[in-house]
């Protein structure tokens, strides 16, 4: 079968690989700009280029242009997007020319927080309180009736881009004003501290197969607005965070109408009163390298595995996961101020990986023992602080 993949991102050369050794035909479309990058060449048969990749009406409609163009020569059985910002794209050119998957209807509750959010409450699914922006009255009665600080968050981008924390009235529409007629872009919702849980899955046949629960140490946000350090490790397997989480993203996944598909959501366990509440999700392999960290703690490569269910369903085949591990595994990764740091001092027998980018410094810690994990997470933490660490501000404007 041909199978036309999709990713504006360097990233998915192992999806690429994988559905490529299963025998299938493979045609790739990615940004021009990224051309060059080191993408498994010999797993793709033809390459595609965009000059934008922006999701708007008007570059989705040139891009269905370029794939009718293709469709006129040659058939494609299915479309995989490999990034965030690609599902939209995957979705779109779906239902353009009726090839199976998933369309934009489902699409929009993995890519638009507001229609998740939404979709989730409508499921019983808990959520922080939260608004769109569209209409002046149901902002303030929002304001009036949901304790502050509150975040403003875009809807369609990815981590913690572009997200505002403002603490009255004045401040919220301070940015709504700025936002201008990026507005309805975007929603309001309550700032719940408390620690934040990441759920790495694989679904098939509408049914989650596999879960890997972890939990932050510094979260996305936490990161990107106060410069820290990004770290998260597995959580202890078989506990009560643990169980509710797998239960909670199997709950999402079924809400949501995921069929078949990688999916990476995260959940915020709140310091007030102990509750899990949905944040977020998308059906792709999560990114910051935590793909890495899952397999080093399951054995479990969830690109590899997500091309062989891809291929499954195409095909009308039968799949199942293989056997999890439970190791233990957790990830450190900061910006260096150097271009190409020495981390040879890291050096315990623990170390499974090392980040390979330059002016970053980053490792995966594998171990039986979830403290020995921690405990290396920790050392390693104040090292790269004092040895290594930089940061650079996050856009206040996602990209349009």
């Amino acid at each position: 079968m041909t199978f036309l993949c999709i990713s504006c991102y360097f990233k998915g050369v192992d999806f690429l690989k994988a559905i490529k050794a299963q025998g299938h035909t493979v045609f790739f479309l990615t940004k021009k700009s990224l051309e060059d990058k080191p993408w498994p060449r010999e797993s793709i048969d033809e390459f595609f280029f965009l000059d934008h990749d922006e999701n708007t009406p008007e570059n989705l409609g040139n891009i269905a242009k370029g794939v009718a163009w293709l469709l006129r020569s040659r058939k494609v059985d299915r479309i995989v997007a490999l990034d965030d910002f690609d599902v939209e794209k995957g979705a779109f050119l779906r239902e353009q020319f009726r090839i199976p998957g998933m369309g934009q209807t489902t699409a929009h509750y993995f890519r638009d927080k507001l229609a998740m959010r939404m979709k989730a409450a409508e499921a019983g699914i808990p959520v922080p309180a939260f608004s769109a922006l569209f209409n002046d009255e149901e902002v303030n009665r929002f304001i009036a009736s949901v304790p502050a600080p509150w975040l403003i968050k875009p809807r369609s981008e990815a981590s913690a881009t572009g997200i505002r924390k403002v603490h009255n009235s004045e401040e919220v529409w301070k940015v709504i004003h700025e936002l201008g007629d990026y507005r309805h872009h975007c929603l309001i919702e309550q700032f719940k501290p408390g620690a934040v849980y990441h759920a790495d899955a694989l679904t098939v046949a509408g049914k989650v197969s596999f879960c890997r629960v972890s939990e932050y140490l510094s979260t996305p946000f936490e990161v990107a607005h106060g410069g820290g350090i990004f770290r998260s490790v597995t959580s202890e397997f078989g506990s009560k965070d643990d169980k509710a989480l797998q239960k909670l993203n199997a709950q999402v996944m079924k809400a949501f109408g995921m069929q078949f598909s990688a999916s990476h959501t995260e959940f915020i366990k709140s310091n007030d009163d102990g509750q899990f509440y949905f944040l977020e999700t998308s059906s792709r392999v999560g990114g910051a390298h935590l793909a890495e960290m899952v397999e080093a703690s399951s054995g479990i490569n969830l690109w590899v595995e997500w091309a062989k269910i891809e291929s499954a369903i195409a095909r009308g085949e039968s799949y199942q996961v293989p056997t999890a591990k439970n190791d233990y595994a957790g990830i450190l990764v900061s910006l260096s101020r150097y271009e190409c740091p020495d981390q040879s001092a890291f050096n315990d027998p623990e170390i499974v990986w090392r980040i390979d980018k330059e002016y970053h410094v980053g490792m995966i810690i594998r171990s039986a023992k979830r403290e020995r994990v921690l405990e290396l997470l920790d050392q390693y933490a104040e090292r790269v602080h004092r040895d290594f660490h930089a940061s650079a501000p996050v856009p206040d404007r996602p990209h349009d």
